[in-house]
């Protein structure tokens, strides 16, 4: 069966193959663009930078981290191409401390892949006061196949584990031909109004 959301060899070899030109961002994180707090993005397992590179276009600062150095360096290109500056960094999220070190940002995004209890835990150590922790792909009711996996799908619990830090301000179901997609857009609480 094949791992296709944590195969390197795989991205790697996909990126290779894929033209010299970006996809399109994510429907939804367009629709959503205004809910995002205007400042720094870490884009989670960004690949070659569809939803960064429309960061970057409507004036945000952008880090992306992805573990293909393939997809990394197309979208050092593509951002380059288009006058735009972008920090990239090469990390294994399949390491429970692989965001150790990454800093603090305004907004989180996570499109597409699913982190691990570890590092979804430890998200809050990354994400301003009042930033957006942005969560979208494969739901719990999606289809498993040999390309997703049960343990690719977001599931409500993942969520659940947030509440403590985040506060949901929007959650999206879409079933359509790509299969059953969720989407969770959560703000950070200000420390002082955290429950314990």
């Amino acid at each position: 069966m094949l791992e296709y959301m944590g195969n390197k060899e795989y991205w790697d070899e996909r990126f290779k193959q894929r033209n010299d030109k970006p996809l399109s961002p994510e429907g939804v994180l367009i629709d959503n663009i205004n809910c995002f707090k205007k400042g720094s993005v870490l884009d989670i397992a960004c690949g070659d930078g569809r939803n960064a590179l429309f960061f970057l276009e409507n004036g945000f600062k952008i880090t992306g981290v992805d573990f293909s150095l393939n997809a990394l360096e197309r979208l050092k290109r593509f951002a380059e191409k288009s006058n735009h500056s972008i920090e990239t960094r090469q990390i294994d999220l399949s390491k429970p401390s692989g965001l150790k070190d990454i800093g603090i940002f305004d907004n989180i995004v996570i499109n597409h892949y699913r982190l691990s209890e570890e590092n979804l835990v430890d998200i809050e150590s990354h994400i301003s006061d009042d930033g957006i922790l942005f969560i979208s792909g494969f739901g719990y009711k999606h289809k498993v196949d040999e390309r997703i996996r049960k343990q690719d799908l977001i599931q409500p619990m993942d969520i659940e584990m947030l509440k403590k830090s985040f506060q949901l301000i929007k959650y999206i179901e879409d079933d359509s031909k790509r299969g059953f997609l969720v989407t969770y857009i959560l703000k950070k609480k200000s420390s002082e109004f955290k429950t314990t």
